[in-house]
C-alpha cells in the first residue's frame, strides 16, 4: 500500500502546525506506531520551521540566519503565494518506509551544511541535527537558483490494528 500527499504552504508560522497535524492524522489513520509518527512529526516541524525562516528568495527581506540573506521586514503577498512566499511538503508512505521532503525557494544551504552535519552545539542548525537523529536517513541538497530541499525517511512500525499495514 502506498499513500502520498503534497502541500503548497505559505511561508508563515501558522503553516507549520498544519503540516504536522496532517502528517500525524495520515499516520494515525494508516496505523503507524505512535512513537514513529511522533518522531517524524517533530522532524517535519523542524524542516518546515527552517523553510519558513530561511526559505525565501533573494528578494525576500526576512531574517535568514544561517541560510544567508538580509534582515528586516518584508511585505506579504496577497492572494496566491509566489515562489518566495511558499514552500512545499511532500510525504510518501510506501511499504514500510516514510519519506518526507520539504522544498523552499530560498538561497539554499551553505556548502559546509550540505557536505556534513553541523556540530550539535552550533548556534544555528540544531534543527537539522534533530531531523538526522529522529530519522533513519537525511539528505540536504540545493537546487541552484531555486532553493533548498530537506528530505528524510524512516522505517515504519505498525500498530496491531493498522488498517493499511503492509502484509
Amino acid at each position: 500500500m502506498s499513500i502520498w500527499w503534497s502541500l503548497h504552504l505559505r511561508r508563515e508560522a501558522a503553516s507549520v502546525p498544519l503540516a504536522r497535524r496532517l502528517l500525524l492524522g495520515a499516520m494515525e489513520t494508516a496505523g503507524v506506531d505512535p512513537d514513529i509518527s511522533f518522531d517524524l512529526s517533530v522532524a517535519l516541524t523542524e524542516a518546515c520551521a527552517n523553510a519558513v525562516e530561511h526559505g525565501g528568495g533573494q528578494g525576500d527581506h526576512r531574517d535568514h540566519g544561517g541560510h544567508g540573506g538580509a534582515s528586516g521586514g518584508g511585505a506579504r503577498a496577497v492572494g496566491v503565494p509566489d515562489g518566495t512566499e511558499a514552500y512545499h511538503v511532500t510525504a510518501y508512505l510506501d511499504g514500510d518506509r516514510c519519506r518526507i521532503e520539504v522544498t523552499d525557494s530560498g538561497p539554499g544551504f551553505p556548502p559546509a551544511t550540505v557536505s556534513r552535519r553541523r556540530p550539535s552545539l552550533a548556534e544555528h542548525g540544531r534543527g537539522l541535527g534533530l531531523i538526522a537523529e529522529l530519522s533513519d536517513h537525511v539528505r540536504l541538497r540545493n537546487r541552484p537558483g531555486r532553493g533548498a530541499v530537506v528530505s528524510f525517511d524512516k522505517m515504519l512500525k505498525w500498530r496491531g490494528d493498522a488498517l493499511l499495514k503492509v502484509s
